[in-house]
């Protein structure tokens, strides 16, 4: 069975919805034989990605950057998972209350040193988020599993 990993930082009521979203969209109905497990950024583990075939990343941006917290998931997975994981599909969606620019490109940074390959683009949302932006993470979600379902078979 396929796994799907999605690490988040949520730590708003909009990044909580967006995270609901994703996760509905990659468990729905439709899509089988794919497992979907979920970590917050602080608690996710080499062991974690290293079992998944694929990965949601959801952060906030702070700053212009990504979250510390998914930074620091980001440190301690590198070294442990650099030759593994490559060419391994990920995908991200970002809130920000002003730009998202520097959080996307700061993960995707990361992501092109691990050679993970970026199967969706990026959902990213500034301001408060509505039907249509909910409705682009639940196919977000969504995309990443069935892309991993349709592998399996």
């Amino acid at each position: 069975m396929a796994r799907l990993l999605i690490v988040h930082h949520t730590t708003s009521p909009s990044l909580q919805a967006m995270f609901d979203a994703v996760l509905s969209g990659a468990t729905d109905h439709q899509i089988r034989d794919v497992e979907v497990v979920h970590r917050p950024a602080l608690t996710a583990s080499a062991v974690d990605v290293l079992e998944a075939d694929a990965y949601v990343l959801g952060t906030p941006a702070n700053l212009g950057y990504m979250s510390g917290a998914l930074k620091h998931f980001f440190d301690q997975i590198y070294y442990p998972c650099l030759d593994a994981t490559v060419r391994r599909p990920y995908a991200v969606y970002v809130h920000g209350n002003n730009d998202t620019t520097g959080a996307v490109r700061s993960i995707e940074t990361v992501a092109t040193g691990l050679q993970w390959h970026r199967a969706q683009a990026p959902v990213t949302i500034v301001g408060e988020p509505g039907r249509g932006d909910f409705d682009a993470c639940r196919e977000l979600g969504a995309a990443l599993a069935a892309g991993l379902m349709l592998d399996a078979t």
